[in-house]
């Protein structure tokens, strides 16, 4: 009976072990938005304010094998104020030399490469740029199936110092009405480089990529884009610009638009003074739209200039003040509803 028991108590504190050992480990961050908001658009007579409240909150899963290969992935409960509901994210394995490898909602390699241009912070902001087509930001061909995969190089790729370089593909199986539009089969690469000359930090990345349409009455690819960005950074000032051009589908939940010369231009400064934080982003964009299947032929623009000051109350909280004014134009004739002025107030509480 003894020598039982002893098997038994065996028997279970090893199961104990394996259940522990065969537990990956998980970590969990997020943030917490509360500030006041307002608009005062070219269209209305009076300006509006009120409440704006986001939350985040992401899950990291990760374990190492006995080779060495690191191997996460994680999940969104909460996402920006909308509940994704567990949504899970795609598996990134990374190998022993540094290299990685993202399956399954990988993303594309050119918008993973491009230099960070500062911008302003907060949640200032005009919405309801419905019809008009002009890019916003460098990444507007960012788009692609999520069955697919993007390969991350390791630092001082090729034996470069300072290089690294990324490659991505992805392919769908998707029928569109002819009035929609949604990627196939995309492929994307990326490039980066960081250097330094005397006391400044030099980073200029970027890359292009091109989709399918499963549409196929379109004329022009879901996207097809070039972007580069560069930042030089000396002590705590950094500076930087970006510029992309290309061609792409304005994809909407009513009918989407052929998109041609698009381009965008972003540039930023930002300083930084022990717990204050200055920033100023401008953005200026184009493109011409026109009806699926035709040219695109009535130009729209997008204008704007924002600027924000952080401040660090106390670990993990930061304010925030932050000013946009914005100007829009659709087929050459102004969007008064999304033209104007918006301010943020509030504070960022992280975890």
């Amino acid at each position: 009976m003894k020598k039982e028991l002893l098997i038994a108590s065996a028997l279970a504190t090893t199961l104990g072990v394996a259940s522990v050992a065969e537990a990956a480990t998980a970590s969990f961050s997020g943030n917490v938005r509360n500030g006041v908001s307002g608009s005062d658009s070219d269209g209305t007579a009076d300006g509006t304010f009120g409440s704006d409240q986001k939350a985040s909150l992401s899950f990291s899963v990760s374990e190492t094998t006995d080779g060495g290969i690191k191997i996460s992935t994680g999940f969104n409960v909460q996402d920006e104020g909308t509940n994704d509901l567990g949504d899970a994210n795609g598996l990134t394995l990374t190998f022993t030399d540094g290299s990685k490898l993202d399956v399954i909602e990988a993303g594309n390699a050119f918008a993973t490469h491009l230099a960070s241009v500062p911008g302003a912070s907060g949640e200032q902001g005009l919405t309801g740029l419905t019809t008009n087509s002009a890019p916003t930001a460098l990444t507007f061909g960012d788009t692609s199936d999520k069955v697919g995969f993007e390969w991350h190089s390791a630092a001082d790729a090729f034996g470069v110092e300072g290089m690294k370089v990324g490659f991505s593909l992805a392919n769908g199986d998707d029928g569109d009405t002819s009035n929609t539009s949604t990627a196939e089969t995309s492929y994307s690469v990326g490039i980066s480089y960081t250097t330094t000359a005397g006391d400044t930090s030099v980073t200029v990345g970027g890359g292009f990529i091109n989709a399918d349409d499963s549409n196929t009455t379109t004329s022009n690819d879901r996207a097809d884009a070039t972007a580069i960005a560069g930042t030089a950074t000396t002590g705590n000032l950094t500076v930087g610009v970006g510029f992309a051009s290309g061609s792409y589908i304005a994809a909407r939940s009513g009918t989407s638009e052929e998109v041609d010369s698009a381009e965008v231009v972003t540039a930023g400064v930002k300083y930084v003074s022990g717990d204050i934080t200055f920033a100023v982003g401008m953005v200026d964009g184009e493109g011409s739209d026109g009806s699926i299947g035709s040219n695109g032929s009535n130009t729209d623009t997008y204008e704007s200039l924002s600027g924000s000051v952080d401040y660090v109350v106390a670990s993990g909280v930061t304010a925030t003040i932050g000013y946009s004014d914005e100007s829009a134009q659709d087929e050459n004739a102004s969007l008064s509803a999304n033209s104007g002025n918006s301010w943020y107030i509030g504070a960022n509480v992280s975890f």
